[in-house]
């Protein structure tokens, strides 16, 4: 069934669908009035509807009963991603909130090959936000997890004290830090975590020291060096299953 997000989802009666779902709806799926669609509002609530009226902007649905989303993890994982080129950023988005994530901090590490102008103009950020509500409605899940503002690694890490906080390194990158292996997590579930995963270039030593003197803990996924945009997807999944919050 397609799925459509609409944040001013009325509790009753009719809602109207935002502008792109609304073209996306009209234009590309040819959907009519009658046909029946889901819709979610991002903050966990999700209803069946029935299509009232297509207009050339403007789509309109009557809800018809409440319809129950795809379970929200029971880990609240934020994904701390270092900022990567082209559309690799993209596609850690779209992989890490298929698999649950809360949240996704970008930030700028030392050894980021992004420019902080490439930021500046909103474009990328507006595309990270599509990119999200197009896995959400993929995905199943009811809840749209935000994509924050990037900000320089140090001040991440000065702001996140007080929870589970794991960073991946590649083998044998930790210098004289001790790295754990990520089996070592189970049996410990926590009820919130953020997940850090450096960029292309792979973490600065002095960034993994400053991690582990934050009580960051350090681990491995094992003896391989993983892409920077597939180790997210790695780590979240291997941990979800150490948690057993799949």
């Amino acid at each position: 069934m397609h799925r459509f997000y609409v944040p001013e989802l009325s509790h009753d009666g009719v809602s109207q669908l935002p502008d792109d779902e609304a073209q996306h709806l009209a234009r590309v799926l040819r959907l009519n009035a009658g046909d029946t669609v889901a819709v979610f509002d991002g903050k966990g609530r999700e209803a069946l509807a029935c299509v009232e009226s297509v207009a050339s902007r403007r789509v309109t649905v009557k809800i018809l009963e409440p319809r129950t989303p795809a379970p929200e993890a029971a880990v609240a994982v934020t994904l701390a991603q270092a900022l990567l080129k082209s559309d690799k950023m993209d596609r850690v988005i779209r992989d890490a909130v298929m698999l649950g994530v809360s949240a996704i901090q970008p930030f700028v590490s030392r050894r980021t090959d992004v420019p902080r102008a490439a930021l500046r103009t909103g474009v990328r950020q507006d595309r990270w936000d599509r990119t999200v509500v197009a896995s959400v409605k993929q995905c199943g899940r009811a809840v749209v997890p935000p994509v924050l503002d990037t900000q320089d690694f140090a001040a991440v890490l000065a702001s996140t004290s007080g929870r589970v906080r794991v960073m991946l390194v590649e083998p044998g990158s930790g210098g004289d830090v001790a790295v754990a292996d990520v089996a070592s997590l189970e049996g410990r579930r926590p009820s919130e975590a953020m997940v850090w995963v450096g960029p292309e270039g792979g973490w600065d030593p002095g960034e993994v020291r400053d991690a582990a003197r934050a009580g960051v803990t350090l681990v491995s996924l094992g003896g391989r060096v993983l892409r920077a945009d597939a180790a997210a997807a790695a780590a979240i999944a291997v941990l979800r299953y150490i948690w057993r919050d799949l």
